[in-house]
């Protein structure tokens, strides 16, 4: 059995910031939620946890369909009111937002982060992009509003 840091390399992890690299494999969907959940609930953000949760699931699986190297996921957390949580990967291109038939299989990853999130964006890097979204913390002034 592989354990969630066998299959992970945890790059940093602080109060209120952490990050870690997934090899481009199907298993790092399933350690990223893990992990993510896990840290959330150490930092007391049990909140946000399930959204952030099922957003990183998408935007990982996002990255395993389309990329084939090195997955990063990094949060961020300083004493205000939001969660800024970052996906990137090594392929330049920006993901794309489209409208998802009915009966469509996929096609809604994006279109879930931008209605779940306060706000949501790419950016490219020296090396690939980075997909970010941010999620108002409750209990936070203005951290709830949309």
């Amino acid at each position: 059995m592989v354990g969630v840091n066998d299959s992970a390399g945890t790059l940093a992890s602080t109060p209120g910031f952490a990050e870690w690299s997934f090899p481009a494999e199907p298993g790092a969907v399933r350690t990223a939620r893990t992990l993510v959940r896990d840290t959330l609930h150490d930092w007391g953000m049990d909140g946000v946890t399930d959204v952030t949760v099922l957003l990183v699931s998408e935007l990982v699986t996002n990255s395993l369909r389309y990329a084939s190297g090195p997955i990063g996921v990094r949060m961020y957390s300083h004493a205000g009111p939001t969660l800024l949580v970052e996906v990137s990967d090594p392929l330049p291109d920006p993901p794309r937002e489209r409208v998802a038939d009915p009966d469509d299989e996929g096609g809604r990853g994006l279109q879930l982060v931008a209605c779940a999130s306060r706000r949501w964006g790419t950016r490219r890097g020296r090396t690939g992009k980075t997909v970010w979204f941010e999620l108002g913390l409750p209990g936070h002034p203005h951290g709830d509003d949309p």
